[in-house]
């Protein structure tokens, strides 16, 4: 009798490169983050509140931004780009721009960034111009040596749509306002880890897996030096969660080494793979 040829299991997903910016200042409460609420038509993450972030552009890792970066000399032309996207990312979603002027130590002022927003954000966003053009014709060091490595992770294999990921914190400028782009995300809010986690708790907001976890990690800190702090010396871990199928459902687990104080968690299921940790 013969037997049917068992079919190959499917190849992953490629993971896109991808980069998140976490705008920290002191609030009165104590440490907060800028968060906003994405579209509810954009296919990742729809009505979810996340930190700024996008994919890395192919021009984000123009060799010519190089010269645009000062202190960028210990860094991989792919590090280099994910932090190039950062500061793109955070220019378009909510108008904070990590730059200076050329041979300058201090970001630009308010009053100019109200020039460069005009002239740039949006053709950014739209790719009509890149950041290199921009350094170039505006003579502008991008301060991509203002954002310190706070995770990184990369999406399960088992996912259609897959991510690589990395996270940074950043200062954020006090002159700069930051303020959602209306387009890809619809609100925005400045917050405490501990009150963002209340309110996804309660219902109020939409807060997936991976923004969650990093939101509890980041509360850990009571001000934004004392994070900074903590970044510069943790050792970066690399997240690719394994799912697994049980007896009592589906669980997901990641290494002890990444510091989350947990290493698996049942998944409850639905669009944003809510989850309970073990």
């Amino acid at each position: 009798m013969s037997r049917e040829a068992t079919p190959a299991a499917a190849k992953p997903a490629t993971a896109r490169p991808a980069a998140t910016v976490m705008l920290l200042r002191d609030g009165p409460k104590g440490m907060e983050v800028f968060m906003v609420v994405r579209h509810h038509q954009i296919d990742f993450a729809s009505g979810a509140l996340v930190f700024p972030g996008g994919s890395v552009d192919a021009a984000d890792r123009s060799p010519l931004l190089r010269r645009h970066c000062p202190r960028c000399e210990t860094l991989s032309d792919a590090e280099l780009g994910f932090r190039v996207a950062a500061v793109r990312e955070a220019f378009e979603e909510c108008g904070v721009l990590l730059a200076r002027p050329a041979e300058s130590d201090r970001l630009v002022e308010a009053a100019r960034l109200a020039d460069l927003e005009a002239a740039y954000r949006q053709p950014l966003e739209k790719g009509e111009v890149t950041m290199v053009e921009m350094a170039e014709r505006e003579r502008l060091d991008i301060a991509t040596d203002l954002l310190v490595p706070f995770a990184h992770w990369i999406t399960p294999e088992t996912m259609p749509k897959r991510f690589d990921t990395h996270f940074f914190l950043v200062e954020a400028p006090g002159d700069h306002v930051a303020l959602h782009d209306g387009r890809e995300s619809v609100d925005s809010v400045w917050i405490t880890p501990a009150d963002a986690c209340a309110e996804a708790d309660g219902g109020r907001r939409t807060v997936i897996f991976p923004t969650r976890v990093n939101l509890e990690k980041l509360g850990r800190n009571t001000s934004t030096a004392a994070a900074l702090e903590a970044a510069r010396r943790a050792e970066i871990v690399t997240v690719l969660p394994q799912v697994q199928r049980t007896s009592q459902g589906r669980i997901m687990r990641i290494p002890a080494e990444a510091d989350y104080g947990f290493t698996e968690v049942h998944i409850a299921g639905g669009s944003n793979e809510s989850a309970r940790r073990i």
